[in-house]
């Protein structure tokens, strides 16, 4: 074995000399000379250089869109597209399919449903349900019942906690869904012209402020004594997460923002300790 270690080593000690000579004038074009291990160790560094430099092309240049199963950006950004539309897709048709049973419902005499409430999020299978053609005073009731626990509010405590705060009017408009925990709808909707002015309701900080496809943009403002107030389908923020308030500071842009809004209105919630409360107890609309 040392023997033939020996004559490898020695064979690779050696030099050798590469020459390219022309046929004809048997003149040396070119020449290089190099023992056997250095030619082991430039031909391994030639090939590692280019393999990196065959990986760098496919990997970062658009010549990777050639290898077969790798999507193109335009097959990536076509999936996202397609993704969103059929979300949105899937919104229209439930709100459709609740705006036609509300008009069969109508016509029968019958009270239609709530569209705000039912197209909220957490609500899609209440409203698959709702519209299956089952029962819907009987759904709705159960629906109650089951709810009626949660949103138990203790009024006569939380009235005196909040009584004596003088809370600003978040927005001119009409309330056109109040105030109804047990239906699944903890929150009020005001209607009002699209572009309206939307006032803090008390002085606080902002604690969130952010966008959804479902409700546009949104934000909520922590103010003393545990409130909470949050508003929702806004079209553009004025303030950011941190920012001081006071009660009658505007905060942002209300309208039809967001794939569960049916027109320009303003989602207000009021929230003392984890627990919705009415605003109608304490703010005049």
């Amino acid at each position: 074995m040392s023997k033939k270690f020996k004559n490898l080593k020695k064979r690779l000690s050696k030099r050798y000399r590469f020459v390219i000579v022309n046929d004809t004038t048997h003149e040396n074009l070119f020449r290089v000379k190099a023992t056997g291990i250095r030619v082991i160790v430039l031909a391994t560094l030639f090939i590692t250089l280019l393999c990196a430099m065959i990986f760098s092309i496919i990997a970062y240049t658009p010549l990777k869109q050639i290898l077969p199963g790798y999507p193109s950006y335009q097959t990536q950004r076509a999936a996202v597209d397609n993704a969103t539309k059929v979300d949105s897709l899937e919104t229209k048709i439930r709100v459709m399919t609740i705006q036609l049973t509300n008009i069969q419902r109508i016509i029968k005499g019958q009270t239609p449903l709530p569209i705000d409430s039912l197209l909220n999020i957490g609500k899609v299978e209440q409203a698959e349900k709702l519209l299956s053609g089952g029962n819907y005073a009987d759904s709705l009731l159960r629906h109650k019942v089951d709810s009626i626990e949660r949103y138990n509010l203790s009024n006569n405590r939380t009235i005196e906690q909040i009584e004596g705060m003088l809370f600003f009017t978040p927005t001119k408009g009409v309330i056109t869904q109040g105030f109804d925990p047990g239906a699944g709808h903890p929150y009020v909707d005001i209607a009002i012209k699209d572009g309206s002015a939307v006032c803090s309701v008390l002085d606080g900080t902002i604690i969130a402020a952010y966008r959804t496809d479902e409700t546009g943009y949104n934000i909520q403002i922590q103010h003393a004594n545990d409130l909470v107030s949050v508003y929702k389908h806004n079209t553009k923020l004025l303030k950011k997460v941190g920012d001081k308030v006071s009660a009658g500071t505007t905060i942002s842009l209300a309208g039809n923002a967001g794939s569960l809004s049916t027109g320009p209105h303003l989602h207000f919630e009021l929230w003392h300790k984890g627990e919705p409360v009415d605003p109608n107890l304490y703010i005049n609309f």
